[in-house]
């Protein structure tokens, strides 16, 4: 498969990743998942449905806008799918539907706390909210026999996160990094640790992520806390250091993507940030750096499920699968230039006759390199008992 030019200057991430409320939507809907109410969770024998696969050649798939792959002259062409098609004959129904989390939540939950069919056969929420989903019972287990390219070429450091040991029922779509964010000319010194963002020449000058789950693992991990296992202590030690620099001047404002505005005008000097975004602001203002910090940053997901009651189950697998192939993958991660979750992806765009694919095997921001790698962790996710409370706190500081 020949990759595509890399879009180096794709609004992919900029305009994917919007505003992402805080954790814990206060919806009635958002309290339910939250306090894992068992009138609402299905149990393992009730998750499937009849499996129409082998008779209806199709598939539809809910995903964020601007995730996949376009065709340079026509955006409504998504090569990998087509070749997806072409080769299995499975069509595929893709919806750009989710704009955030907790509204697409809020969306098929009804359906699905009352066990009827969403209309999906396919998924994609960030980690976090995949933590619910897979606490309520609401998706489905996916069959690994059927998946042989996951099995093999899973990124190892994704496998087995807290809220699903071993991949059992989510498979990352595309991975990420939160971490710092910073113009070094404007700054004019580098920035190497969370506790930098509260030096005297930032004042006025640094934003955090409004979103609780986007915003604490990365702030604990600056106070040398192991984000696989952190406690309800952890967290309000945060809370308290964060509302002492919001007293003192410190903190401009909390975000949600909207912080790259404020990076690229010099409003502010550091930040919170994805990994993902800082490539694109690279593209054009190469003075943005992106760092991990010696105390480590967080890796992240947004993941594929399959929902109860799916009615094509099957072919939802092999749609999983294919993404897997190294080829697919490195033409994926050509365009959408997050971390990749198939670490031999980068072998096939080092390959690449286009100079600027072939450069974005060599990009840790894509493909972390060892020291990288070993400064990066998934956090463990807030449990239904700690939501409420920590959400409260959390909302209060953030002013929402």
């Amino acid at each position: 498969m020949l990759l595509q030019e890399a879009r180096l200057t794709s609004p992919s991430s900029l305009s994917r990743r919007s505003l992402l409320r805080a954790a814990g939507s206060t919806t009635a809907l958002g309290a339910l998942a939250g306090c894992g109410v068992r009138a609402a969770y299905v149990q393992p024998g009730e998750r499937a449905g009849v499996d129409v696969s082998a008779s209806d050649k199709q598939l539809t798939w809910a995903n964020w806008p601007l995730y996949i792959d376009t065709d340079d002259d026509d955006p409504t062409e998504r090569p990998t799918l087509e070749a997806f098609t072409k080769r299995t004959g499975i069509s595929v129904d893709y919806a750009e539907e989710i704009n955030d989390n907790d509204e697409f939540f809020g969306k098929i939950s009804p359906a699905l706390m009352n066990h009827q069919q969403t209309g999906r056969d396919l998924i994609v929420t960030s980690d976090w909210m995949c933590a619910r989903f897979v606490r309520l019972g609401w998706v489905q287990e996916m069959d690994r026999a059927r998946q042989p390219n996951v099995t093999k070429y899973l990124d190892p450091l994704l496998r087995s996160p807290a809220f699903d040991p071993g991949r059992v029922y989510t498979v990352p779509w595309q991975s990420g990094i939160t971490g710092i964010a910073y113009n070094r000319r404007r700054l004019g010194r580098e920035i190497r640790s969370v506790s930098e963002l509260w030096a005297s020449d930032l004042k006025g000058r640094v934003t955090l992520l409004s979103g609780l789950d986007e915003a604490f693992a990365l702030l604990m991990q600056g106070n040398g806390v192991d984000i696989t296992k952190w406690t309800a202590d952890d967290f309000h030690t945060v809370c308290d250091e964060v509302e002492k620099q919001v007293g003192n001047g410190q903190i401009r404002r909390f975000t949600g993507n909207d912080y790259t505005k404020d990076l690229v005008s010099g409003d502010v000097l550091a930040c919170q940030a994805y990994s993902g975004d800082v490539i694109q602001l690279q593209a054009d203002n190469p003075d943005i750096r992106f760092v991990v910090p010696e105390e480590g940053a967080e890796l992240w997901s947004d993941s594929l499920m399959i929902p109860d009651l799916a009615r094509h189950k099957t072919n939802a697998e092999r749609l999983v699968d294919y993404y897997y192939e190294p080829e697919v993958a490195a033409e994926l991660a050509a365009w959408v230039n997050y971390v990749c979750p198939v670490p031999a992806a980068q072998a096939v765009l080092a390959d690449s006759d286009d100079e600027e694919t072939a450069a974005l095997a060599d990009n840790p921001l894509i493909f972390p390199d060892t020291a990288m790698r070993d400064r990066l962790a998934i956090a463990r996710d807030i449990t239904s008992t700690e939501r409420l409370e920590f959400t409260r706190r959390w909302n209060v500081i953030v002013g929402l």
